[in-house]
This record gives C-alpha cells, structure tokens and sequence, in this order.
C-alpha cells in the first residue's frame, strides 16, 4: 500500500503533528501543512489507523486504535522535533488532545479544528441526526453495519472553486461515505473526549466556523466551557467544516502558528 502520510522539515525546531478526519487522508491537510512550513515548522501527517483503503477496513477499527496509531506517530515524530504540537480537524483534533492528556509533556500546545461531537450543522439531512441518538450497539446490527452514508454536496467547503478542486484532486484512500460503525466510534470517542475535558492540561486553541454545515457552534461553545486547560475559543466568518481547506485555511495557519509562538515557549 502506498504511503499516504508526509513531512516536511523545517527550520525553527518545533514539529506540528497534523490529524485528518474521520474517512480522510493526511492529503486533506496538505494546504494547512504548507502554510505552516512555510513560517518553519516541521509538520508530519501520518495515517490515522483503519483509513485509507476502504470502508471494510475503517469498520474494523476502534477510536481506541485512531489514537494509538496518533501516539506511534507523535512518538517517531517527536525524535525528530525539539518540541512538538498538533493539529486537526474534528475526530483529529479530538485525538491529538486526548494524546496530550494521556501523556503530558508529550505536546506543548494542541489545536482542534471544527469540533464535532454529532452531526447537527444546519446542512445536515434528518436521517444523520436520528442516527447519532441510536445507542452504539446498533452499529453491530447487520441491518445498521451496512449503511453508508455519503457526503453532503457541499463536501464541506463553502468556496466553489475550492469544492471543485477538492474533487477534481480525488485523494488517493478517501472513503466516499461514513459507515455506521465508524460513526458510531466517533460518537464513543466523543463520550470520552467530554469526560477527560475537565482534567486537561494542555494548552488549546478552538478554531469553529460561524457557519459550519456539519457541526454545530455549540461544539465548540462546550469546549470552551469544560476544558480544565488554557485555551482560547476564535471564530472564522468566510468558511463551512472543512476551515483548513477552505477559504480561510491561510487564516486558520496563521491563528494556529500565532498561539503555539504564545504558549509553545519553556
């Protein structure tokens, strides 16, 4: 199988760990990742356990292996960094701060990108939101365990020209729909992710668009609320779920490489 992850070194000696999404690739971060290189971060998109080959394969996973497969990759990538933080969007940006809780030390600060702990953005068909009130056990039920369900047409992308570019791109291992299961997992790894909220201590950075059409403001509103670490809530105005690809990605670079220069020092 190819090598879907990339690096680029940089100059300043601090590494970005960069997280896609639930049915991405690392590809989705590329745009994001060059803005960052280019201020000198050193940034590593590694594959997320379970994706990248097909939907038979995601439903075999667990959250639990998304972020073991987060932690073997902080753990290479931390060799050749002198210090290190990450960066990502939605189930990513979950996983990189559940990393830092597990391991302090390990990240000197974490961004999450479009927090999504059930789909219920104003572009969101009713059958996804019923769906995410079903117990988890459901997944396991055949009838459930074969449903996929696929993209919104807008992909997430507010900027025409930015959709019709994402698709012509076609990212090698993109999964086309969500399977049961796997939104199922995303929805346990939500549970956990509250849970630990309280007791972290890594400082955050909450970037939400205003108008996300898959995820809900309040997503975010309820991090700033509950996360016992520092952490700073900004809003993008121009921009759908997908911030680090649409029309504000160089926004999104800049508020992100901004608050690890304010907390990343000692």
């Amino acid at each position: 199988m190819t090598d879907l992850s990339f690096f680029h070194e940089g100059s300043n000696g601090r590494g970005i760990l960069l997280l896609h999404g639930l049915t991405g690739v690392p590809a989705e971060m590329k745009w994001v990742g060059r803005a960052l290189h280019k201020k000198g971060y050193t940034v590593y998109a590694p594959l997320l356990a379970g994706h990248g080959i097909d939907e038979a394969t995601l439903t075999k996973t667990r959250w639990q292996d998304w972020l073991d497969s987060t932690l073997e990759a902080a753990n290479r990538f931390r060799t050749q960094v002198d210090s290190m933080f990450s960066a990502g969007i939605c189930v990513g940006g979950k996983l990189g701060m559940l990393a830092a809780k597990q391991h302090p030390g390990l990240l000197k600060a974490t961004a999450i990108y479009s927090t999504c702990f059930r789909y219920d953005g104003w572009n969101v068909p009713p059958h996804y939101r019923w769906l995410s009130y079903l117990p988890l056990w459901t997944a396991r039920i055949p009838f459930f365990k074969d449903i996929g369900f696929g993209e919104t047409p807008s992909i997430g992308i507010k900027d025409e020209r930015l959709r019709q570019a994402m698709q012509r791109l076609s990212a090698e291992g993109v999964i086309d729909d969500f399977p049961v299961p796997a939104l199922k997992e995303m929805l346990a790894l939500s549970k956990s992710f509250k849970k630990e909220l309280p007791s972290m201590t890594t400082p955050a950075l909450i970037l939400h668009a205003r108008e996300d059409d898959l995820s809900h403001p309040r997503h975010a509103e309820y991090i700033d609320r509950h996360i016992g670490a520092p952490h700073e809530l900004r809003w993008l105005e121009d921009s759908y779920h997908m911030i680090h690809v649409d029309r504000e990605h160089d926004k999104v670079a800049d508020l992100t490489a901004d608050y690890f220069e304010k907390v990343g020092h000692g």
